[in-house]
């Protein structure tokens, strides 16, 4: 089953249009990376998708066409989790995770004690169950993409549009993070599209690649087959080698110019 396709997606700001047909499609329970060099139009692609921008041509989850959909049926439908969150500095963990229960609560309902149960048990899954009562202001970057990803999953939704999930992490932090959305999206089946400027963590995680250079789709496939020392050079101006590490995992690594 194909839990996100795109079919000749534009978009953009204004009069200004980033992204210029677009099709590509996640499979249900996959990881689609979005890749690319900066600028080439990525996160205004996971934008649209996540409906916070007009499009032009056809985004369906599940083969339900997002044009037909409300502002609060695709919320109970897809997750996103943008790349510079906004994070209320009064709330705590929990209220802040407490919001991602919103599109399931009615115009003037308070949160019931089965939405209370789901958040408790997601901040147990991501480890912040210590964390609950911390206002978001005294987390650590690498606890506050971590609550980011517990409002997303307390949505629970069955799509995940995660930009930049790793920015301003370190490589354990975001390594971490990575494995948690990894094993969540095995556990759950949940489908997983990010943007990731980590060739390397894109290559180890993602089960496909689409690769936009000046909004429009340059590749797409397995890593394997779209990460290799030629597009990179011409679509990053980057001298790399693609290589396999001792497990099989491939490894983009620069190359200094001599």
């Amino acid at each position: 089953m194909t839990a996100l396709r795109l079919r000749n997606v534009s978009a953009g700001y204004g009069d200004r249009t980033v992204v210029h047909g677009v099709s590509a499609q996640a499979p249900s329970g996959g990881w689609l990376a979005v890749v690319g060099p900066n600028g080439a139009g990525k996160s205004t692609l996971l934008k649209a998708v996540a409906g916070l921008l007009p499009f032009t041509g056809e985004i369906s989850f599940a083969g339900r066409g997002a044009q037909r959909l409300s502002r609060k049926e695709k919320a109970r439908l897809v997750g996103y989790a943008p790349q510079s969150p906004v994070l209320p500095d009064g709330l705590t963990v929990t209220d802040y995770v407490l919001l991602g229960r919103t599109p399931h609560l009615g115009p003037l309902a308070r949160e019931s004690a089965a939405d209370l149960s789901i958040v408790d048990d997601v901040l147990a899954r991501l480890d912040l169950g210590a964390l609950a009562a911390r206002r978001l202001h005294t987390l650590s970057g690498g606890e506050r993409q971590r609550a980011v990803l517990a409002r997303v999953l307390a949505q629970r939704t069955g799509l995940l549009l995660l930009d930049e999930p790793t920015t301003g992490l370190d490589i354990g932090h975001a390594q971490a993070l990575l494995e948690l959305v990894d094993r969540l999206r095995h556990e759950d089946g949940i489908t997983v599209v990010s943007t990731l400027h980590d060739l390397t963590f894109a290559a180890q995680y993602a089960d496909r690649l689409v690769l936009i250079d000046g909004g429009t789709v340059a590749a797409e496939g397995a890593p394997g087959e779209v990460l290799t020392a030629n597009r990179l050079n011409h679509h990053y101006n980057a001298a790399a080698a693609v290589l396999n590490a001792p497990e099989g995992d491939l490894v983009v690594a620069p190359i200094r110019p001599k």
